[in-house]
């Protein structure tokens, strides 16, 4: 829900987004909704594309 809440804030779509960081649109929507573990690396492609931190792309996740 956190990855879905940042990538509202910058107006994009999924498709967008995951081509901004290079990943699969399919996988990028499976780390939205929660259905697959993520690696250490993938977070990375993430926090990058939104320009911020692993650990403040982790906050308030529990």
């Amino acid at each position: 829900m956190r990855c879905k809440e940042l990538r509202a804030g910058l107006g994009c779509s999924q498709e967008q987004f995951a081509n901004l960081i290079e990943m699969d649109r399919s996988y990028y929507a499976s780390i939205e909704v929660g259905r697959c573990n993520v690696s250490l690396s993938n977070l990375k492609k993430i926090a990058d594309g939104f320009q911020i931190s692993i650990a403040e792309l982790m906050r308030g996740v529990s």
